[in-house]
């Protein structure tokens, strides 16, 4: 019996594995290492030490290092642990421990238990075996991971055993940033300056601005056995062939529809997985596509939230297997229905409560507002290019610009309410600077913008980033990548924004303007400015797609060509400029996408010729036989031609495709190993996207999807789409 009927016989007989329902109240952040745990574990300094280096990022003194480590490892060990590891995410795209024991063995042979500051601080792991883009070799192997005290310590329980976590930074022996992490923090530090700096002009009080997450995440789950019965969900998380079921999703069905019960038992086992973690998981529904749903937490600082949703695709994919599930986290693993997106919501917020795209209930309150608002818009406006960037991958492209994901156009939704608004100032504030004038004042902010955006703000979905009442939606970020890169580029490009607002506004008051005055006149700028990047319609629409060609608004469609934007003289000096990336670095980093990108496409294509050669085309050539059989059988019986001209066209049709099927593979193959010889890293990646997946991925899939039904589905070794999504 071939793998797919194995598993489909034994779905008969699977049994759902049901847990104990817990209040999350009594087991959230159990396995972290709170401040209210410190307070037990730790010394008044040390305690002190650690709180404020969390929240302003000063240097933790080695004394209190080695004070705060013996306090980590009691907590832990008081748990069970007997192991730490330095968890990092390097670039990869997934995460990175080195496990160690707390075990050691003192001069005199005496085994002791020691968790020391140094090993809290700095760890060593080998770093040439990581994506380093060049700025590391295999005979420089040296790297370092450094400790994050802002995102706090756990305990992640795998089956018996319980290891310590100790969230990192990763670089090389020379400083170079080789993670997610490092770029990330500087980023939000970038941030927090500029936004302070604007913040000033209304409130003098507010000393910190961070910038807060709330991700939304995509996933499909499917049967074990069906996922291993496929070889390139196994080796690609996507299906390379597979002909649409009879039923997808246009009855539209799934979406908010009963959680299947297999599944939801799934969804609460991770959940307590996710609760003790302290990822504050609130949301859980059937997604669009069947086979596909979401979860979503509450809103959290960026770096936590990031490690949170990190840390989380590992439990879901842990956690799937003892339910004898697959979670499929790729953007598109399964053609003519919806991919998998991670919704990156986000703001801003004060270290007095104020979220800073939330308007308030004064005119002074709307008017900052407007101002993180405005700038927000011009900062997509002016560097669409490197947002673009920042979302590009081998698995993304096949889900930008489908039928239910935003297009590769990078364009701003803000609302009727917000639009009128925009328009209104942008008419009714004259360019005329008097400072007895106050017609700039005069648009009546307050009455203009609605206090309920939340409710008063219709959606999108077709927008990549979208305004959704008090904060941003950026949209277009695909369901497997790292939250930290796009939120990197978004930090980064709307801190260079502000920089430049308050350098256009003092310039004005420097002048004599009044201050409210000079930033509204700015604002106005920056409206005129960036309007063209404003677009309420539909995204997915043709016509979009032309208006914003007029527009001048790029519309890059593929990884290859959309990474060219971060070594840019003006990505460069934006990164350098706001000490995120050298050039080294950002080199560094396009030529990790550009190979992340040629293996993943080069590994695509592999599996689709082994498919072929292997399960597709014998399974044809054995129902092309008892077909020709067939024919021969009826002929030497003297049936007339008639009687079996329907089996001979069907044979003629399954030869037809062997044929073309076999010949493109062949072509294929030697497409490959041209691109392999080119020495360039961009030319390769370009021609790995046109000539081989652009070539032939599409013309290959035809064929072999054509097989699938005519060839006699006994004979089909694949799991089909109508079983891969409707039974589990």
């Amino acid at each position: 019996m071939s793998l797919r009927f194995n598993a489909i016989s034994n779905l008969l007989s699977s049994e759902v594995n049901v847990q104990g329902s817990k209040k999350i109240t009594a087991i959230f952040g159990e396995n972290v290492f709170t401040q209210n745990v410190a307070r037990q574990f730790l010394s008044d300094e040390a305690y002190k030490s650690l709180v404020s280096s969390s929240k302003s990022g000063q240097k933790i003194d080695r004394s209190m290092a080695n004070q705060i480590a013996n306090g980590i490892r009691a907590w832990a060990e008081s748990k069970g642990v007997t192991h730490f590891t330095h968890w990092f995410q390097p670039l990869t795209g997934t995460t990175a421990e080195k496990h160690d024991s707390f075990f050691t063995i003192k001069s005199d042979g005496t085994p002791i238990e020691q968790f020391d500051g140094d090993a809290l601080i700095q760890q060593e792991p080998d770093a040439s075996s990581f994506p380093s883009g060049g700025l590391r070799v295999t005979f420089e192997a040296r790297g370092y991971t450094a400790w994050d005290p802002s995102s706090p310590a756990f305990i992640i329980e795998i089956g018996q055993g319980s290891t310590l976590c100790i969230p990192t930074i990763f670089v090389s022996y020379t400083g170079e940033s080789l993670d997610y992490k490092a770029p990330l923090l500087k980023a939000l530090e970038a941030l927090n300056k500029a936004a302070v700096d604007v913040c000033n002009y209304f409130d003098k009080n507010i000393t910190r601005v961070t910038a807060t997450l709330g991700w939304e995440q995509e996933y499909f789950v499917i049967d074990e056995g069906l996922h291993n019965a496929r070889p390139d969900l196994v080796l690609c998380g996507r299906t390379v062939y597979g002909h649409a079921s009879a039923k997808g999703q246009q009855l539209e069905d799934h979406y908010f529809g009963s959680i299947p019960e297999r599944v939801y038992a799934f969804m609460r086992d991770y959940e307590e997985e996710a609760y003790k973690l302290g990822i504050p998981l609130r949301t859980r529904h059937n997604e669009v596509a069947p086979a596909q749903f979401e979860c979503a937490p509450i809103f959290e600082e960026v770096n936590l939230a990031v490690d949170h949703n990190t840390l989380l695709m590992d439990i879901m994919n842990r956690v799937s297997n003892r339910h004898n599930l697959r979670v499929l986290l790729h953007e598109k693993p399964f053609a003519g229905i919806n991919g998998s997106g991670k919704h990156n919501n986000w703001s801003m917020a004060t270290d007095t409560g104020v979220n800073l795209l939330a308007p308030g209930k004064t005119p002074k309150t709307n008017l900052m507002f407007l101002t993180f608002f405005v700038n927000t818009i011009k900062a997509v406006h002016d560097y669409s290019d490197v947002m673009r960037a920042s979302i590009a991958s081998a698995q993304n492209d096949h889900r930008l610009g489908a039928n239910e994901a935003p297009p590769a156009i990078i364009s701003v939704f803000t609302g009727q309410y917000l639009t009128k608004v925009l328009q209104d100032i942008k008419a009714r504030v004259t360019a005329k600077m008097d400072e007895t004038d106050e017609s700039m004042l005069k648009i009546d902010i307050h009455k203009s913008i609605p206090e309920l955006l939340l409710d008063n703000t219709d959606r999108n979905r077709t927008s990549p980033f979208a305004f959704t009442g008090n904060k941003f939606e950026f949209r277009a970020v695909g369901s497997s990548a790292n939250c930290a890169n796009a939120m990197t580029i978004l930090n980064v490009i709307v801190a260079e924004t502000l920089k430049q607002f308050k350098k256009d506004v003092d310039a004005l008051i420097e002048k004599g303007e009044k201050k409210e005055i000079a930033i509204m006149h700015v604002i106005r700028e920056y409206i005129v400015s960036s309007e063209k990047v404003l677009f309420e319609g539909d995204g997915y629409s043709e016509a979009w797609e032309k208006e914003a060609e007029k527009r001048g608004l790029p519309n890059v469609k593929t990884t290859p060509l959309a990474l060219d934007a971060m070594v840019t003289k003006k990505a460069k000096a934006l990164f350098e400029d706001n000490n995120v990336y050298t050039h080294a670095e950002l080199e560094a980093r396009h030529e990790i996408e550009l190979e992340k990108y040629i293996k993943k496409v080069q590994i695509e294509s592999r599996i689709m010729g082994e498919l072929a050669t292997s399960h597709i085309l014998p399974a044809a050539i054995r129902y092309q036989n008892v077909l020709a059989n067939n024919i021969k059988g009826l002929k030497d019986a003297g049936l007339k031609e008639s009687a079996f001209a329907n089996q001979k066209q069907i044979l003629e049709k399954i030869s037809e495709h062997i044929n073309s099927l076999s010949d493109l593979v062949e072509k294929m193959i030697e497409a490959r190993k041209v691109c392999n010889n080119m020495d360039n890293t961009r030319t390769k990646a370009i021609a790995y996207c046109s000539q081989v997946k652009e070539g032939f991925f599409d013309k290959i899939r035809y064929h072999a999807d054509k097989l699938e039904l005519l060839v006699d589905d006994r004979e089909w070794y694949l799991p089909k789409y109508r079983e891969l999504l409707f039974l589990r």
